[in-house]
């Protein structure tokens, strides 16, 4: 179906979806952003201080929070400051497709300088539609979003153009005391769209003010973040028949962060103001020649840093290169279906340090039953990233976020077996997996030194990976698991604790229910169960912890496009600290209101 007959073809909803495979599309303490889909996601974990929405360190498969990756459109949106920033994307995310966790060959492949895994999102299509969505509660709590699309009623040139326009706020004073968040974002954008094209041109702002105890060092002080992010991007995508494509799109990223160690003595240590631009550009494709596909891809970003702190180091400036292609053959098979081999190779390079290579190879065998196996995949995937200007340029001697300049290129070898089926009216995939990760850095903690290091670790991650789905007239269920083994050597480096990298959980249980009650009454539930890595620094909650997300919606008949909703984050009140040493949300109480059109 064509972008255009797919747009026309949709019919407006009384609920979006950010996601299917969690229940609560809205969070409670916040309005939405993109990490809030990510939050119960099966495959990514989610370490938030204070609220999600606030700051998140987003790990996949059991990596730290600078190996992933967030793609928008065709660009990867990249922090050179800090993976803290990464999820600092000022988009709503009904401007955007669900979410799309890539590992393994597609992220090597798809992304730029993010060894473990990537998180992807697409442009969606505008309509004309739009909603207002409020919600008050515990802790003054307050928060109001507002959207609205529309289209030309006829073509213009062939195509048709639309724009879309996002204004969201919401303000706490916080479950704990200096808990408190402001934030605030807006967002534009214009979209010309026909049977093959679709081109968006988007333009972002958001604020946020967040404080809370511990939020980065484990020294009982009240501290707080003031983030200021704008984000501009253009991408252009062609597609033709048996998945052939042409994806190209360009990005500025502006990322302004005054953090204070003591919110209440403000500057009293040394201050930490930083601003970073991040300019960026990618192309990619996909062609059919004959028996042979071929891949390529080619990305550039440029950065810069402007700090008080970060000043250490040998530059505050870079140019990341990457380059990848990969051919793919098919054969048909006698029994039904196909056998697909893929081989290719990347090339990294900066203007800053020396080049490598990557190598990826898959193999797969693709069946064509509705029902029963699906596809089997044996892949090899070699990824490399550099270090950020936080662990390069912070003073190796002094101070509480301690940095080497001579850190070197990160390197990371993947090996994975696959499956994709149905069974029973599941839809599953599982894999597993291990990966060899070379000079990753991390940030450590060692007693009696009132700082964080940046160390390089060399460290083996084994895992497994489990995701099923069951959607019914009557309920969405979808149900993950995660097993994570590592085995970690930092050489000469004197530690007693590891604030990322050794930050895991050995097993990792998801479950979100969605429950049609009947009436127009909806019950969701989002759920997750863990057992973590033992933690010198985990000081409340234990290691083991069941987190939730509950939420009742009902939507009258009377009220046409309306829902009013009662949630609840944490029901449990569950202390459990998701990054050491930072203490918990509280439960929180929240009724909402939403009113499409």
């Amino acid at each position: 179906m064509s972008m255009l007959a797919a747009q026309n073809a949709v019919k407006l909803p009384t609920v979006f979806v950010f996601s299917p495979r969690v229940a609560n599309q809205i969070p409670a303490a916040a309005f939405p952003m993109p990490v809030s889909a990510l939050n119960y996601e099966p495959r990514v974990d989610v370490q938030s201080r204070n609220l999600a929405e606030g700051q998140s360190d987003i790990s996949i498969r059991g990596g730290t929070f600078e190996n992933t990756a967030f793609r928008i459109g065709g660009v990867t949106v990249l922090d050179p400051q800090t993976g803290h920033y990464l999820a600092e994307l000022p988009v709503a995310p009904v401007m955007l497709g669900a979410p799309a966790i890539t590992t393994g060959m597609e992220n090597a492949f798809g992304s730029t300088n993010a060894n473990v895994g990537s998180i992807g999102y697409d442009w969606q299509p505008v309509r004309t539609q739009g909603f207002l969505s409020a919600g008050v509660g515990q802790f003054n709590l307050q928060r109001i979003e507002v959207y609205q699309a529309g289209v030309t009623r006829s073509l213009l040139l062939g195509a048709q153009v639309g724009a879309d326009v996002d204004y969201a706020w919401s303000e706490s004073d916080g479950s704990i005391a200096y808990g408190d968040h402001r934030f605030q974002r807006i967002g534009a954008r214009v979209q010309r769209i026909s049977d093959a094209t679709q081109t968006d041109i988007y333009a972002g702002y958001q604020a946020k003010f967040f404080g809370w105890p511990n939020l980065y060092t484990p020294f009982g002080f009240n501290e707080s973040e003031d983030l200021q992010t704008v984000f501009l991007t253009i991408n252009h995508r062609i597609s033709w028949e048996a998945d052939q494509y042409m994806e190209a799109g360009v990005y500025h990223r502006r990322n302004k962060d005054d953090y204070e160690f003591n919110r209440l003595v403000p500057g009293a240590s040394n201050p930490f103001i930083h601003t970073t631009w991040m300019t960026g550009a990618a192309v990619e494709g996909r062609r059919v020649y004959g028996a042979v596909a071929t891949r390529l891809r080619g990305e550039v970003a440029a950065d810069k840093l402007k700090s008080t702190a970060l000043v250490f180091g040998h530059y505050n400036s870079r140019t990341l290169f990457k380059l990848t292609a990969i051919a793919e053959k098919n054969w048909t098979m006698a029994a039904g279906g196909a056998l697909e081999a893929s081989a290719g190779l990347g090339f990294d390079d900066t203007n800053r340090d020396r080049g490598a290579y990557a190598p990826i190879v898959e193999l797969a065998r693709l069946f064509t039953t509705g029902e029963g196996l699906q596809a089997v995949r044996l892949s090899y995937a070699k990824t490399t990233q550099v270090p950020t200007y936080t662990a390069l340029n912070s003073n190796s001697a002094a101070g509480l976020f301690r940095g080497n300049a001579d850190l070197q290129r990160e390197l990371s070898q993947n090996i994975e077996l696959s499956l994709q089926g149905r069974f029973a009216n599941w839809q599953g995939e599982t894999a597993v997996f291990h990966r060899r990760d070379d000079k990753l850095v991390d940030w450590t903690f060692r007693r009696g030194v009132t700082a964080r290091t940046a160390n390089p670790v060399d460290i083996g991650t084994t895992g497994l990976e489990l995701v099923a789905r069951h959607t019914s007239a009557f309920s969405d269920i979808t149900l993950g698991y995660t097993y994570l083994a590592k085995n970690g050597d930092y050489g000469s480096a004197a530690i007693d604790a590891s604030f990322y990298a050794l930050n895991y959980a050995r097993h990792r249980l998801t479950a979100a229910f969605i429950f049609r009650l009947g009436r127009r009454w909806e019950l969701r539930w989002d759920n997750e169960a863990r057992v973590q890595a033992d933690n010198l620094l985990r000081t409340a909650g234990g290691d083991e912890a069941v987190l939730s997300a509950l939420a009742v919606a009902w939507r009258p008949r009377a009220w046409h496009g309306v829902e009013v909703s009662a949630q609840v984050d944490n029901p449990w009140n569950t202390n459990f600290q998701e990054v050491p040493a930072v203490p918990a949300a509280n439960r929180q109480v929240v009724l909402g209101m939403r009113s499409t059109w």
